[in-house]
C-alpha cells in the first residue's frame, strides 16, 4: 500500500498574505445599573476562562475611561466623576473606534440611540438594551435597518431592549423569515408592571406596593415612568417592527395608569402623591374579580390596531400565567393559527439584561471571528 502525502504549494510570485483583521473590542455606553452589572458579568466569565473580547473604553455622560486595565475599577472612576456642564458627549471626539468593535449602549439616552444607524454604516457592531433605536421615531428604525443592508456583515444585537434576552425577537423575526405572517402579538412586556398587579391582592394599598417596587430596582427611579405605560408602548413597537408592521409612535393607543395630578408632579412630590392610584385601581380590582378575572397591564397588537392598557382577563387566560416580574407573549401567526406560541420568562433586572447584552456580543464575536 502507498501513502500519498500532500505536500504545500509554493506560494505565487507577488502573492499577498492574508490580512489578520484585528480582535473585536467593547465599547460601552451607560455605566448604571445595567451597564456595571454588564461589567461585572464579563470579568466573572473572564475570570473563569472565557474568553471575551477586550474592553476599549467605558462612558457615560460626563467622562470616558479606558477599559485596557480593570475594567470594573474603570467603572468607579466613571461613576465617581463630576458632571459636565452641557457640550458634546465626552465619547463623541475621543472613541477611537475601528470595523468590528462592538459598542454595548446601556443607557435609556435618545442622544445615543441617534447614533446607532452611523455606528453601523461605520462597520461598527452595535448591541443594546437601549429601546430607543427601534422603539422610537419610525425614520430611526427605519435607518437602523438600511444601514444593516449596506453592511451585511454588521450585526445589531438588540434581543435586550424587549423580553430581557427571551427569544422573542429572534423567534418573530424567523418566523417572518421562513414565509409567516405574524398576525397578534399580546404580552405583559414589562416586568415592573407584572410584579406590581402579581402582588396587588387587595391586602395593601397598590401605592405601598409601588414604592416597594421601586425601592428593590424593579421600576425606574421615578415610577412614572413605569406606570405611563410609555416604556411598554416602545418593547411593543419593536415587536411589531421586527414582524414587519412600520408603526409609527403616534399609532399605540396608550392608557396611563397616572392621574393627572401625579402625571404633573415635581420629582420631589412623586412619593407622597403615590395614593392618588389607590382609589381607581381599588375599585377596578374589585370589578375584575367579581367577574372572575385578573388585572394585567397588556400591549396588543393585531389586524385593528395596536394598543398599551389595564385590562381585565379571564384567570385561564395565559397572560394570567406569569408571576413575580415575568415577561409573557403570545404569537398568533398563520402557522400558530389556533394556538398562539407563548414565550415566558423573568422581565426585569440588571443581572437578566446584562446576560442578554452578552449573549448579543458573543453571537457577534463569534460571526466576527
Amino acid at each position: 500500500m502507498s501513502t500519498v502525502v500532500s505536500l504545500p504549494l509554493p506560494a505565487r510570485r507577488g502573492a499577498r498574505s492574508p490580512v489578520q483583521r484585528p480582535a473585536p473590542r467593547l465599547a460601552l455606553l451607560g455605566t448604571g445599573t445595567v451597564g456595571s452589572a454588564f461589567v461585572a458579568r464579563c470579568e466573572r466569565l473572564r475570570a473563569q476562562g472565557m474568553a471575551l473580547p477586550a474592553f476599549a473604553w467605558l462612558s457615560n455622560s460626563r467622562v470616558l475611561v479606558n477599559g485596557e486595565g480593570d475594567p470594573r475599577r474603570a467603572v468607579e472612576e466613571a461613576r465617581a466623576a463630576p458632571a459636565r456642564a452641557g457640550g458634546r458627549p465626552p465619547w463623541v471626539e475621543n472613541e477611537g473606534l475601528r470595523s468590528d468593535d462592538i459598542v454595548i449602549d446601556a443607557t435609556a439616552s435618545d442622544g445615543v440611540a441617534g447614533w446607532h444607524s452611523e455606528w453601523l454604516a461605520r462597520g461598527i457592531h452595535m448591541v443594546t438594551a437601549n429601546k430607543l433605536g427601534n422603539g422610537a421615531d419610525l425614520a430611526r428604525a427605519q435607518a437602523i435597518a438600511a444601514a444593516q443592508r449596506e453592511r451585511p456583515g454588521v450585526h445589531y444585537g438588540d434581543s435586550a431592549t424587549v423580553g430581557a434576552g427571551l427569544p422573542l425577537l429572534r423567534s418573530i423575526r424567523e418566523l417572518v423569515a421562513g414565509g409567516d405572517r405574524i398576525r397578534m402579538i399580546e404580552g405583559v412586556l414589562s416586568g415592573s408592571l407584572a410584579w406590581l398587579f402579581d402582588r396587588y391582592d387587595g391586602s395593601r394599598a397598590f401605592s405601598e406596593l409601588v414604592r416597594e417596587a421601586r425601592d428593590a430596582g424593579f421600576t425606574e427611579p421615578d415610577p412614572r415612568d413605569d406606570l405611563g405605560g410609555e416604556d411598554v408602548r416602545r418593547k411593543l413597537l419593536i415587536l411589531a417592527r421586527a414582524a414587519g408592521v412600520p408603526l409609527e409612535p403616534h399609532a399605540v393607543q396608550v392608557e396611563s395608569l397616572l392621574p393627572e395630578a401625579l402625571a404633573q408632579a415635581t420629582p420631589a412630590q412623586v412619593d407622597e402623591r403615590l395614593v392618588l392610584l389607590d382609589a381607581d385601581l381599588a375599585e377596578r380590582r374589585r370589578q375584575a374579580c367579581a367577574d372572575g378575572a385578573q388585572l394585567r397591564f397588556v400591549g396588543r397588537f393585531d389586524d385593528d390596531g395596536i394598543s398599551v392598557g389595564l385590562r381585565a382577563l379571564p384567570d385561564a387566560h395565559p397572560l394570567c400565567a406569569g408571576r413575580g416580574t415575568d415577561n409573557l407573549v403570545a404569537i398568533g401567526s398563520c402557522r400558530y393559527r389556533e394556538q398562539p406560541l407563548v414565550i415566558r420568562g423573568p422581565g426585569a433586572g440588571a443581572e437578566v439584561t446584562a446576560a442578554a447584552l452578552l449573549d448579543d456580543v458573543l453571537r457577534i464575536a463569534r460571526a466576527a471571528a
